[in-house]
Formats: structure tokens, sequence, C-alpha cells
């Protein structure tokens, strides 16, 4: 997966901004933070579960690995070279649902 196509995917979702902070690009849904891209593109951050990023790493250490700073809650960073089209689709909206206001949640929920 290429940085473009991670940023495209990430964009698709309802009510995300994408904002430079850090010195890289960060993803937010309503002003709350769920995907990071690294500086150089290679690989990105997502908000996720301690029993997701757990499995993840079990599952494929070589691709996915404990976030740096936020580790400790859940995040995982994805070598996006190495990360499987579908599984990051999972992973980006899992990421947006965790940090979306339960309302747009509600919203996106009813018009699926």
């Amino acid at each position: 997966m290429t940085p473009g196509q991670l940023r495209a995917m990430v964009m698709s979702l309802p009510e995300v901004i994408e904002r430079q902070t850090w010195g890289k690009p960060t993803f937010r849904v309503q002003n709350k933070l769920f995907v990071t891209l690294a500086p150089d593109g290679s690989s990105a951050t997502f908000k996720s579960s301690p029993e997701e990023q757990k499995a993840l790493i079990a599952t494929d250490p070589d691709t996915f690995t404990t976030a740096a700073h936020l580790g400790r809650h859940g995040w995982i960073t994805v070598l996006l070279e190495r990360a499987d089209k579908s599984e990051m689709e999972e992973l980006v909206t899992d990421a947006w649902r965790r940090a979306a206001p339960k309302g747009l949640l509600s919203e996106r929920a009813s018009q699926s």
C-alpha cells in the first residue's frame, strides 16, 4: 500500500480532516486523532485496542508493531509496503469508529 492509497482510504470517511502535526500528516474526525502517517510515508499508526494490537503483532510481527508513545493505549504501527489492502481498510474503519462521536456513528449506520 502506498501513502497516497492510505490517504485516499482515510479521507473517504465522513468528516475526516488532514492536519500536519508533529512534522507529519495526522488524520482526525471532529478533531479526534485516529491515524498518523510517518513523514517518509513508510508506516502509519492507527488507533486500536490493546487486544487487537496484541493479536495483529502475534499474527504478523514483521508488519505490525506497538506504536511509539501511544502503544500502551493500543495504538499500532503498520509498515505500509507489507500491508494488505483489505486489512488496511478494516484498520482504518475501526480506527475511525473508535474516534468518531456517537452521533456521527449513528448517522453513518442509518445510511448503510
